[in-house]
């Protein structure tokens, strides 16, 4: 199959583009910066933005299969503002899933957010919703996953949780008590490949998660453990750390806003993981800490 990655050159796309080269397919990554990526050799690379219609429409030409990865990290706030959700998530759907209607391909992946909802909570958690209308409209035979966070070499929720929870003595919105269930990218990288070849996930919409369920705060702790640093949680009630935020969010270059606070008031994890769908059970897959080499 001729297979476009939208989004090709992030941390989920090489890891899916190196999946689909490995399975044989022709793989075309496109974004915006292209030729940083760290891409097989034999995958080819384009140029274009996902707001920009003009810029991706060409390359949608005679693919069977298209799947969109691109977005903006839930974790910080987006430079241009919260709206910049919309823009991307959204919009870039939008273009993307017009192109992919134009030019006759046969099959539509969908990266989506858990929790994802119109109506949602937080600009991510929105966008990502509406962006799940758009596909579902669509005339493409499509098919949509819905992760928690995703780990492994080049990710970010690791990182992000060592700066937000720092070693030794460290102060959490309310303890660190939210839920996620990391799910590590070698094992989402093929349940996504199995959605480009497979007839049976076609108008199917997957909640995916990893086999653990972990608070933030045991997050912080398995994180700094792996480098042999403790961790002593702090509680900060979740309303002070909602003013705080939402107030240092104002400041040009802060990181986090309004946005990451109301984010961390629900859990990120699965009423129903999907992952029988793709033949694994949750203990078939890689845990937290087994990635990170605690034991």
């Amino acid at each position: 199959m001729h297979v476009l990655v939208v989004g090709g050159s992030g941390f989920v796309g090489t890891a899916l583009c190196r999946e689909l080269s490995e399975r044989g397919h022709d793989v075309t990554a496109l974004s915006r910066s292209p030729e940083d990526a760290a891409l097989p050799a034999d995958v080819t690379t384009a140029m274009g933005d996902v707001t920009a219609y003009d810029s991706i429409e060409s390359h949608f030409e005679g693919q069977d299969a298209v799947v969109n990865l691109v977005a903006l990290s839930p974790l910080f706030k987006p430079s241009g503002g919260d709206e910049m959700h919309d823009t991307i998530h959204r919009g870039g759907t939008e273009n993307s899933v017009r192109a992919a209607e134009a030019h006759d391909v046969s099959r539509f992946v969908q990266m989506s957010a858990l929790g994802a909802d119109p109506t949602g909570e937080t600009a991510y958690i929105r966008a990502k919703g509406k962006a799940e209308e758009i596909v579902r409209d669509s005339d493409l035979d499509w098919v949509i996953y819905r992760p928690s966070v995703v780990f492994g070499d080049g990710g970010e929720f690791v990182p992000f949780t060592k700066k937000l929870a720092p070693p030794y003595v460290t102060a959490l919105p309310g303890g660190g008590k939210t839920r996620f269930q990391p799910i590590w990218i070698g094992d989402l990288a093929p349940m996504l490949a199995d959605g480009v070849e497979e007839d049976a996930h076609v108008g199917e919409a997957y909640d995916v998660g990893g086999p653990e369920v972990l608070t933030l705060a045991e997050v912080a702790k398995l994180a700094h453990s792996a480098d042999g640093r403790p961790v002593n949680v702090i509680p900060v009630p979740m309303g002070l750390a909602g003013v705080g935020l939402s107030v240092a969010g104002k400041i040009p270059g802060f990181p986090m806003g309004a946005d990451q606070y109301r984010s961390l008031k629900f859990d990120n994890t699965t009423a129903n993981n999907d992952v029988g769908a793709f033949g694994v059970t949750e203990s078939d897959l890689q845990t937290l800490s087994a990635y990170l080499g605690v034991n």
